[in-house]
C-alpha cells in the first residue's frame, strides 16, 4: 500500500477498507483478514492494523467475534455513504460552492452538468 504524509496511516487503511466495502468487494458479514496478515498484506506494523480495526469498530462498521475474527458490519456501506456525505457539507461543500461562484456558474447549469456527468458515467459503467 502506498501512504501519504496527509493523514495518519491507520486512518489510510480504514479509508481503503472503506473504499472496498462502498465498492462491494466486501460485503455485509465478510470476515475480515486477521491483523497479522492484514499488516503483512498492507506493509505496517501489525498495531497500525489493530488500531484501524479499532477504529472502523467505534464506528460501528465493523464488529468483532470473539476468536473468530472481525467481519464488516450489517448495512456498513450505507453508513460510510453517510458519513462521507457529512464529512462532505461540513468540511468542503463551501470550497466547493465557492468555487461555482468565482467561475459564474449557476445552479441551473450545475444541474444540467451534473446530469450530463451522470448518464456519461453510468453509460461508462455498463461496458
Amino acid at each position: 500500500m502506498n501512504f501519504n504524509d496527509n493523514k495518519p496511516i491507520y486512518l489510510q487503511i480504514a479509508e481503503s477498507l472503506m473504499d472496498s466495502i462502498v465498492r462491494g468487494d466486501l460485503p455485509d458479514e465478510t470476515r475480515l483478514p486477521s491483523v497479522r496478515d492484514y499488516a503483512i498484506e498492507a506493509g505496517v506494523n501489525p498495531n497500525t492494523v489493530m488500531r484501524t480495526f479499532v477504529w472502523l469498530q467505534q464506528q460501528e462498521l465493523i464488529y468483532m467475534k470473539r476468536g473468530i475474527g472481525y467481519f464488516v458490519a450489517p448495512n456498513a456501506s450505507v453508513k460510510i455513504l453517510q458519513m462521507r456525505k457529512e464529512y462532505f457539507f461540513a468540511h468542503e461543500a463551501n470550497y466547493f460552492f465557492d468555487r461555482l461562484a468565482q467561475f459564474g456558474i449557476t445552479p441551473e447549469q450545475l444541474g444540467r452538468d451534473y446530469a450530463e456527468y451522470r448518464k456519461k458515467r453510468d453509460k461508462e459503467s455498463l461496458r
